[in-house]
């Protein structure tokens, strides 16, 4: 661009803005020590996809510094050109495993994940599409190109909020596998849901909030 070429059209915003964790405050605000059922309509999120240890595996930490650059970049790029504002949702995280048990016995080399950031709706594919081209010449980012824009349905699930460090989710998950879902006729129909509410990066690990959501059948 020349020096002297005029500076791009700044839209203002003309809507409010818009806290999607309070647009959908019952999905992300479930009590402490209690199950709770929700019904989780369809969401549509930034993804990527992966498996092992989060804490280890390289494609982690690549896959969450592409979904966060990805998000932010769309949440300016909504205001600039839509007049709509928004705060970045949390980070979230589908798990699966062959043996669900592997997630109460923490053994995180057989875990397979999809890393999520949840998207309003009115952010849709050609805007994902643009913005993902602008960020690539930016930044150096391997997993960029692995991120999708994919619409998930949950529907009827069992959530609840776990205080503290990751680690300790074990028995939370015991008990809603062995106790709480037999109880109530319950099955699992989907991945175990994680919703990281804290930044781990700056909060102790006793005082982490993480919602933990279970989609379920009858059984």
């Amino acid at each position: 661009m020349a020096d002297d070429a005029p500076a791009p059209h700044v839209t203002a915003p003309v809507h409010p803005k818009i806290d999607l964790k309070k647009l959908h405050g019952e999905l992300y605000a479930p009590p402490r020590g209690r199950f709770v059922e929700v019904d989780v309509p369809p969401l549509t999120y930034l993804a990527v996809d992966g498996e092992g240890d989060p804490n280890t595996a390289p494609d982690y930490a690549a896959a969450v510094e592409a979904l966060f650059a990805l998000s932010y970049a769309l949440k300016f790029a909504s205001r600039r050109r839509l007049g709509r504002d928004y705060v970045v949702a949390p980070l979230e995280g589908l798990w699966t495993a062959d043996d669900p048990g592997t997630f109460v016995r923490r053994e995180k080399d057989a875990w397979r994940w999809t890393m999520l950031v949840l998207q309003p709706d009115w952010v849709g594919t050609d805007l994902v599409t643009d913005v993902t081209a602008q960020v690539r010449t930016a930044k150096d980012l391997p997993a960029l190109d692995l991120v999708e824009r994919r619409t998930i349905t949950e529907g009827r699930s069992v959530q609840t909020l776990h205080v503290g460090s990751y680690d300790d989710e074990g028995p939370v998950l015991a008990d809603l596998h062995d106790d709480h879902l037999p109880t109530h006729g319950l099955t699992f129909a989907g991945p175990h849901h994680e919703i990281y509410l804290s930044d781990v990066r700056r909060t102790a690990p006793e005082r982490l909030r993480t919602v933990l959501r279970q989609p379920v059948r009858p059984l």
